[in-house]
């Protein structure tokens, strides 16, 4: 097995540029295949996105998103509204990742799709056709990747759609980001309590810019909490972004890292001591939990966090990932309730080296690769994993006071 020792060098300063919004990126393309002229550029150059890139200008009628979550819902109702028949399936994670919650809210408006194996999970079979619309009642505090996958078709529906959201909204800022990006290309919506309204409409030809990823910065600003006097830019960031991980400048004040916001780009640096405990709702950033329970465990301040759920159903299950491997480091984290995690900020002495495993998730590598800074170095197994969404981690690591070792 492929693996990268991580060990920090020297003093950590600089800029840097990060990639595209993957969550962006792969909105953009769905409008844009449905908009047929419109042009996006700074595109991720993720795998995820390329998923997505691929499965649109493809001639075959067999789809493989590989481990692309974003890929598999968005295409799935996509091509239930493009004519003609598809089978869409992806890695061996992707076939264990529920979408029955999808595929029933788009027969329920007139798609035509069966399961090829497992109910309620990949492989599909769609027979593309047009859609009438209607009513969805659908559970507000399912994967929001399901709510913006019928979003973003809703326009080209017979009736529209209205979508009645049940219990509590998970992950709201990406439904917001979905509703205004369909805004940005010329696509009335209404949301009103928990209803959502998107009559039928066409969305315009439109020039749009795709934002650079705030997820990305999370593990810069991991460094440069755990440095005394660290201090970086980052390119390509925007104040009032459309990202809801843009809330970690916020969590990061807690922990001893000021944000500084300029033209397009940001200055972080390490200014204060952190809080004495951390409490935080991951509810509408779950992508930004691995990343804060590291720097909290790293920095020994205690933790309880919750809105963790979707954390089980992502590309390994997170919570399980977590524990296993901050055990490693000696911290023993608690599942104490259904998304809930904490850490009382005992830490038990180890020796030897010891190696990180990433379940095939690139978040696990990149949130684990800050540690080299608290210990003499630190092993990544399958680093490759980062290309899902920072292709360029390792290289940009390399770039900024890290070795980074190939084994």
């Amino acid at each position: 097995m492929k693996s990268n020792c991580i060990i920090l060098s020297k003093k950590i300063s600089g800029s840097v540029i990060l990639p595209a919004s993957k969550s962006i990126s792969n909105r953009a393309l769905i409008i844009k295949a449905l908009s047929e002229r419109s042009d996006v550029r700074n595109l991720s150059d993720c795998d995820d996105t390329d998923a997505v890139v691929g499965a649109l200008s493809s001639s075959k009628n067999d789809v493989n998103v590989g481990a692309a979550g974003t890929a598999m819902r968005f295409l799935t109702a996509y091509l239930s509204l493009k004519a003609g028949e598809w089978q869409i399936t992806g890695s061996e994670r992707m076939l264990h990742r529920p979408i029955k919650i999808l595929v029933d809210a788009l027969r329920n408006i007139g798609a035509d799709i069966e399961y090829l194996n497992e109910e309620g999970f990949p492989p599909l079979k769609i027979k593309g056709r047009g859609l009438s619309g209607g009513n969805i009642e659908i559970d507000g505090s399912v994967s929001s990747q399901f709510l913006s996958a019928l979003l973003m078709i809703a326009p080209y529906t017979q009736n529209g759609i209205n979508m009645y959201l049940s219990g509590n909204i998970s992950s709201k800022p990406y439904i917001k980001m979905t509703l205004s990006m369909m805004e940005s290309f010329g696509v009335s919506t209404i949301w009103n309590d928990n209803v959502i309204r998107i009559s039928p409409q066409r969305y315009s030809n439109t020039s749009y810019v795709v934002e650079n990823d705030w997820s990305a910065a999370s593990y810069w600003y991991e460094i440069v909490s755990l440095t005394e006097n660290a201090e970086l830019e980052l390119i390509g960031l925007q104040k009032n972004s459309l990202q809801g991980d843009s809330v970690v400048a916020n969590i990061f004040e807690s922990l001893g890292v000021h944000t500084e916001y300029g033209n397009g780009n940001i200055r972080i640096k390490k200014i204060s001591t952190p809080v004495e405990k951390l409490f935080y709702d991951f509810n509408s950033c779950p992508d930004l939990a691995q990343t804060i329970v590291l720097t909290c465990c790293l920095l020994g301040v205690p933790f309880k966090f919750c809105g963790l759920q979707s954390l089980k159903i992502k590309e390994t299950d997170r919570i399980v990932a977590l524990q296993q491997e901050c055990a490693k480091m000696g911290f023993n984290l608690e599942e104490t309730g259904i998304g809930e995690l904490s850490w009382n900020g005992l830490k038990i002495e180890i020796s030897g080296e010891f190696s990180i495993d990433t379940y095939d998730d690139h978040r696990m590598a990149m949130a684990f690769a800050p540690a080299a800074m608290c210990f003499q170095n630190i092993i990544i197994n399958n680093p490759n994993v980062v290309s899902k969404s920072y292709p360029l981690f390792w290289e940009d690591l390399k770039g900024h006071g890290f070795l980074v070792l190939s084994r």
